[in-house]
Parts: C-alpha cells; structure tokens; sequence
C-alpha cells in the first residue's frame, strides 16, 4: 500500500493553483474564439468559444467548491463541509453539458443546414494556435499533479483519475484534454471546409466537439453524484484498513467495516470490533486509541475512526469492501 491516500494541505494548495491557470487559460482562449468565430463565421469556432467560456465558469465553480469545501466542521455540520465540493463540481459538470456541449451541437446542425460562411480561414487557423499552446500549458500543469499523485498511490494516472475524490483535478485534466481534442477536431472542421468548400465539416467538427463535451460532462456528473451519496474508499485501502484494525493484539476479528468519503481529503471510518473476552475495559479504550493513531499514521486523510466492541468470531474480518475500481 502507498502512504498517504489523500491529498494534505499541500496538495489542496496546488489544486487551488491549478484551477486558477485553467480558468485565466480559459478566459483570454475564449474571448479569442469568439472574435475570430464572428469575423469568420465557422461553427466550429464559435463552438470552441462556447467549449472555453463553459470551461472558464466551470473553474470559477470549481474554485467555490474548493474553499466551500474546505470549511471546518461546526456545530451545524459536525463531519464539515466536505461534500459541498461536491455539490459545485457536480454543478460545474451541470454546466458544461448545457452551457458548451448543448451549444455546440446546436451551432453545428444549423450550420449544416444553412451552409453558409463569412470571411477568410487565416484568423482562425492563428487563434487555433495560440490557443493549443495556452491549452497545452494548463494541461502540463494539471497533467503534473495528476503524474504526482499517481506515483504517490503507486497506481497508473488512469486509475488515480478514477479513484480519486479530488474532484477538482479530475475536472481540470479532463476539460484540458478535451479541449486540446477539440482544438484539433476544430482545425481539421476548419480546413476541409476549406479544402471542399462544403460547410457541412464545419458543422460536422462543431457537433463532434458537442459530443465531445457531453462525455466529458457525464463523467464528472458521475464521480460527483457518486461522492454525494457517500462513496467508500477504494477496495485496496479497505484492506488495508482491516488488516490494521485485526493487527491489534486485543481485536480477534473485525466482522464489519464501513468508509466514507466524507471530502476530497476527509475520510470516516466505522467498525464493529471484536475484542478478546479476557481484556478489560481499559484495554479496550487503550486499543481503540492505537487503532486511530495506526489509521492516521498510514492514511492521514483519516479524520473520524468509531469503533463499535460486539461479539464475532475469530479470523473473519470484512474485506473486499470498498470500491473496486
């Protein structure tokens, strides 16, 4: 197993950071879509523009569900406000399906049926350019921090991207990536239209970059309503998390084990525990304190460790649980 399973302090910090070049990158890429899509009337531009400006208030949501997130608990919400992260980044992916994938699908249908384009194709092959190169540099940025954590896990980026409730990240990675497969399926719209003089790949590029976003908005809805019902950790550090647990001298078994990802870096941890019959109930008090401190020490994302003493039998312990992704 890995050592820390979720992001600390620090890697809020970058997240924060991360999100914040995506949306700048995102907001001079879409001012720049939408001149050069007016002066030139191609679809797949305009769609591009509407592919950024969604981006761009997509990381606004983002940087709320951050600092929402990362809120302490209080009296009125005694676990804190972890999940609220989730409820903007579902937001946020809320926003991508309509306000880009719906727009850009419907440009493209109107624009095969119209076929009509105004102005000349170099502005937009320029924009296009500029545009993949400041893409390309928030997409390094996230595509680092993904590199970085996945290493940490131990586990390919694929996976990490999968598992992880950083929300946050995922998006960012994600809606960089599509947008750099977008640029490209905009300059290929772009210059077959110009090839054949048929508007119809104009409006073909603008449809598949709709689609495009539609995936991209149905992944995150996912992750995020996943979360917001109250997802248990991935199977791996389930466990690892019995095993601990049945590592202690006084447990004889731990019968039943329950996780969830309370936020990005906040997990809950519940479990009936059998404990010898023999040992005291100063024993037992002693055993549940190393209990937290072994979960900590190994998942520092552990923020809450209950532990409920019942009767079970020797050597059967809950594994398998968790999430098997």
């Amino acid at each position: 197993m890995p050592g820390p399973a979720e992001p600390d302090s620090g890697g809020e910090s970058e997240s924060v950071g991360t999100v914040i070049i995506a949306g700048l990158a995102n907001l001079m890429i879409a001012a720049a879509k939408l001149v050069a899509g007016l002066l030139s009337g191609s679809a797949a531009m305009l769609s591009e523009s509407a592919h950024s400006l969604a981006d761009t208030v997509t990381e606004v949501f983002l940087f709320v569900a951050l600092r929402r997130g990362g809120k302490p608990a209080d009296e009125e919400h005694p676990f804190g406000y972890g999940k609220e992260s989730f409820v903007w980044a579902f937001i946020a992916a809320l926003f991508t399906f309509i306000g880009g994938a719906g727009f850009s699908i419907y440009h493209g249908v109107t624009t095969i049926l119209a076929g009509e384009h105004s102005g000349d194709f170099l502005l937009s092959y320029i924009v296009l350019a500029v545009s993949f190169v400041a893409e390309g540099v928030s997409f390094i940025k996230a595509h680092r921090q993904v590199t970085g954590e996945s290493e940490r896990w131990g586990i390919s980026r694929r996976r990490f991207l999968r598992l992880t409730p950083d929300t946050t990240v995922k998006a960012v990675f994600l809606e960089d990536s599509a947008a750099l497969i977008g640029l490209v399926l905009a300059a290929a719209g772009i210059g077959l239209t110009q090839l054949t003089g048929s508007e119809t790949w104009d409006g073909i590029a603008s449809i598949l970059i709709g689609l495009l976003l539609l995936v991209v908005a149905f992944v995150l809805a996912r992750a995020n309503v996943s979360l917001l019902v109250g997802r248990a950790v991935p199977r791996r550090m389930h466990n690892q998390i019995a095993d601990d647990l049945a590592a202690i001298p006084v447990v004889t078994a731990v019968p039943t084990l329950l996780t969830m990802q309370l936020g990005p870096g906040d997990i809950l941890v519940a479990a009936k525990v059998d404990f010898d019959d023999d040992v005291t109930g100063g024993d037992i008090e002693e055993a549940s304190d190393e209990a937290e401190r072994r979960l900590r020490a190994r998942y520092p994302g552990i923020r809450y460790v209950f532990l409920d003493p019942t009767r079970g039998h020797a050597g059967r312990n809950h594994r398998d649980g968790g999430v098997d992704i």
